[in-house]
């Protein structure tokens, strides 16, 4: 297609994507908000996917498809767009996490991807994949500590992250990994840059203890809400899912200890794994 010119040649997958569904889309005589009723979705996120900023999920690219006479052509190119970045099961969920403008997490066992160290990272893919080539974890690690770019600006979003006590009981990568991680998430938390808190053991079962919780909330588009297993995930925009996750995760809130006090028992546990080594 004519209109690109030299730009082609530096174009990212996600680009390329955007542009061609720009293209198409002008070729229907469409606008981004009739697009988007056709397909089912809001005029700022067909603004999104032309941009490169974000990707449609399967779904939402065989309707495209359908409503612009394309013949597969958007669902085949959704093969290309950086999904060897993260695991296929949270690739959707990364682009989301991107443009949230408040993410809301719970964790059992792991600290969250987004608030991990590259030490700590490093354990948790070696542990995953013990036999993975020095390269291919190297590049895991990179990818998961670029997704902490976004709370570098303190406009957006707004991080509240819940941890189970046994994030601070698991020894990742030992103890002076521990240490470093656990300074690291206290020190965000101190910085009012993430609202952290704790649930304790002492609490015994509550009503998000299941598995890794994940909820997004967003400027012009429903909440989303990603849930993790080991090796899935899946990420729900169905409202009534939604709104259970989130029951779950303000019971987790309600029997979490005060952001104060879950700082002071964080920054106990580091001191207490620099004295184990």
């Amino acid at each position: 297609m004519a209109g690109r010119g030299r730009a082609e040649q530096v174009q990212s997958p996600r680009e390329f994507y955007g542009e061609e569904l720009r293209l198409r889309r002008e070729a229907a005589g469409l606008t981004q908000s009739e697009l988007g009723e056709r397909v089912i979705c809001s005029g700022s996120l067909i603004a999104h996917f032309e941009a490169g900023r974000r990707k449609p999920r399967p779904d939402l690219a065989e309707r495209l498809d359908a409503a612009l006479g394309t013949e597969g052509f958007f669902v085949r190119m959704l093969r290309t767009l950086d999904t060897f970045r993260f695991a296929d099961h949270f690739a959707a969920a990364a682009d989301a996490e991107q443009l949230a403008t408040v993410i809301e997490e719970y964790a059992p066992i792991l600290v969250p991807g987004i608030l991990q160290t590259e030490a700590y990272a490093r354990a948790v893919f070696r542990a995953y994949q013990p036999q993975a080539h020095p390269d291919e974890l190297e590049t895991k690690v990179v990818n998961r500590l670029r997704r902490a770019d976004i709370l570098t600006d303190h406009a957006s979003p707004h991080v509240w992250v819940i941890l189970g006590e046994n994030v601070l009981g698991t020894a990742v990568g030992g103890p002076a990994v521990m240490a470093e991680q656990l300074r690291h998430v206290a020190a965000l938390g101190r910085s009012g840059r993430v609202l952290t808190q704790v649930v304790p053991r002492s609490v015994g079962a509550h009503g998000a203890m299941g598995s890794m919780l994940s909820l997004m909330r967003f400027a012009d588009e429903p909440d989303l809400a990603y849930v993790e297993g080991t090796h899935t995930g899946v990420l729900h925009d169905d409202p009534a899912v939604v709104g259970r996750c989130r029951y779950a995760y303000d019971l987790a809130r309600a029997a979490a200890l005060p952001p104060e006090a879950s700082l002071a028992l964080l920054e106990t546990a580091a001191e207490e794994y620099d004295h184990e080594h």
